[in-house]
Formats: structure tokens, sequence, C-alpha cells
């Protein structure tokens, strides 16, 4: 329990000792109910037992059903209980996630009943956030959102597994900010995002394109919108050409474009002969922490070939946290008031 977010969960931290008659056990997320030879090899066990997780507005449990029935057969009177204090829906969200992190693990039918359900009650979560409450795929969930379309308004945002909101397709979002930067060039960056509805670190890369006389979109982006274009039709007159078409010289090179510049090495080294980061606890850790800017891509090339298979899912989570954890420290040194900075 203690790795599921606090934000989220709002668990009370210290169980307390309830009575068993005040519990109600319905609505749990296993389809066919309780296992009778777990609950039995449970009541065997002669020390203490976890607590159980209740839903206090309601008393329903939303984890350890197997455990109240163990302790009625051994005849307890009173259990220990850890209290969530969220809505019905998180309650049942809560319920699937713990069941599926330790314990008896829910059946594969059990957990795409439940995504079916946190599909319905959570329509802007998305697919990795809800796979990673289930246990199930991405792409199972996408399936299963997809088959849910005539019962749910879909949003054109999605909220991740870290809490940000995002648009499905980020493409419309990136045009807009090129639009507010066009007609106001001027505009700060936090301006932008707001109009645009997008972080200020993407409002940066969209302006950086747009300079160098590039797309807003990355070549990613632009290959998955040519893909779902209709076949081209007669060649625009030369008055309605596309505001950003014209040369794209990213597009002919082959793989995924970074946003990392040529001369980061040079950077990193420039930042190391810096005596105020040299000679400060923070600023040597940021040193080190930045150094990763300066790896050329045959090296990147070389790691991902060398993480064994058996540590591959750790590596990729890892890299995701880190890759957020930068994208936070980014927009918050870019809003960053250095007036105060230097006052304090």
């Amino acid at each position: 329990m203690a790795d599921l977010r606090a934000e989220r969960i709002m668990l009370s931290a210290v169980p307390e000792r309830v009575s068993i008659v005040r519990l109600v056990i319905v609505d749990s997320p296993r389809v066919h109910g309780e296992q009778v030879e777990h609950t039995k090899l449970l009541a065997a066990i002669e020390t203490p037992l976890p607590p159980v997780v209740v839903h206090r507005p309601t008393m329903k449990v939303i984890d350890g059903v197997h455990r109240v029935r163990a302790a009625v057969l051994r005849g307890d009177e009173a259990i220990d209980v850890l209290f969530f204090t969220g809505d019905d829906t998180d309650a049942f969200v809560l319920s699937v996630e713990l069941n599926h992190a330790h314990g008896l693990p829910l059946s594969t039918a059990d957990r795409k009943i439940a995504a079916a359900r946190i599909v319905d009650s959570h329509p802007m979560w998305s697919d990795r956030r809800i796979s990673e409450v289930t246990g199930l795929a991405a792409g199972t969930i996408g399936t299963i959102r997809a088959r849910s379309t005539d019962r749910i308004e879909q949003s054109n945002v999605r909220v991740g597994r870290d809490g940000r909101i995002r648009p499905v397709d980020g493409s419309e979002a990136r045009r807009r900010a090129a639009e507010v930067i066009t007609a106001n060039p001027k505009a700060s960056l936090r301006e932008i995002a707001k109009v645009a509805r997008i972080s200020p670190s993407t409002a940066k890369d969209v302006r950086a394109r747009l300079a160098r006389g590039e797309s807003p979109l990355p070549p990613q982006q632009r290959r998955r919108d040519a893909a779902q274009e209709p076949a081209p039709g007669p060649a625009p007159a030369p008055g309605n050409a596309p505001r950003f078409a014209g040369p794209r010289p990213q597009d002919a090179e082959p793989g995924r474009e970074r946003p990392r510049d040529a001369s980061a090495a040079t950077f990193v080294a420039l930042l190391t002969s810096d005596p105020s980061l040299r000679f400060s606890e923070s600023g040597r850790l940021l040193l080190r922490l930045i150094g990763c800017a300066s790896i050329d891509d045959g090296q990147w090339a070389e790691m991902v070939l060398r993480v064994p298979v058996h540590q591959r899912e750790k590596v990729i989570l890892l890299a995701n946290q880190c890759a957020l954890a930068w994208q936070d420290f980014a927009e918050n040194l870019e809003c960053r008031d250095d007036r105060s900075t230097e006052s304090g």
C-alpha cells in the first residue's frame, strides 16, 4: 500500500479496531465472489492479519474480504481497519488496484470487467493509467474503451498516471500555439501555454521550431497526421498554400527526433566549469544528473541493447519517471521568479 499515491487514495495511516458486524461486503471486483479455500488458509494463520481497507462513508470492504471471512471463522469479533474517505467510484478503483498489487490476484476476466467499469466512471483517465490500476496492457484498455464509445462521452483529453491533463492528439494544441505565436510574437511561454492548453516546455519547443522555419509538429506527429489524411487532390493555388509548408530537413532523418542540441556536450562542459554550481551540494547534484545530455545517439542505442530482458519493464518505468521529473524541473525553471531568487 505504501507505493500507492497518497493524493489519490486518501487512506488513513493508522489502523482502527472495528467490530466486524459493522462491515458491509458488497461490490467486490471478484465476479465469482469469495474463494473458500483461500479463506480457510488465512484462518489457519496464527499471526495477526494485515488491516483491511474500508470505505468510511458506506463501511464497504474495499480490500480484505477474505481476511474478514477468515476472522469470522476464527471467532474474532473485531478487525483492524484502514479507512478510505474518497467517493464511491474511487473506492472501486482502489479495490481493483489493491487486489492487483498484492494478496490473491484477480482473474483476467475480473480485471477486464473492472477495467470496463473504470473506463465508464473515469473516461478522462489515460489507457496507461487504467492499465497501471488493473494490470492489463494499455492496448487491452484501448480495446475496452473502443467498445464503450457508444455508452460514454468521449473526451479529447486524458489524465495520465502523473495526474497531468494531456490532449489525446497534441497536434491541434501545437497548431493553436503556433497561431498564438504568429499573432503575438512577444507572448510569454506561460501565455502561449494557457491559450493552447499545453505545457510551457511544449510552447517553447513550438516557438523554437517556428523560428527555424519548421512545422510546429515533431516528425512523429507529422507522419501520424499524414497517414490519417485522405489521398491528395489537385495542388492548391499558390495563395492557398498551408501556413507551415516548406522545407523540413528533419523529415529525411531516420528514427525519432530527440529535442537535443548538437552542442549539448559543450553546454555540459561550460556548466561544469561554473563555480556557483561546482561549489554547492545541489549544484554538484545537478551537474551529475545533467551529464546525460552529452550522451550521443550511439551510446543510447548501445544501452538499449544492453538492458537485460528480465529488467526491461523496470528500466522503462524508471526512464519514464526520470523524463517526467526533468519535464517538471524544466517547467519550474522557466517559470522561476529570478528577482525573488536574487533577493533571497
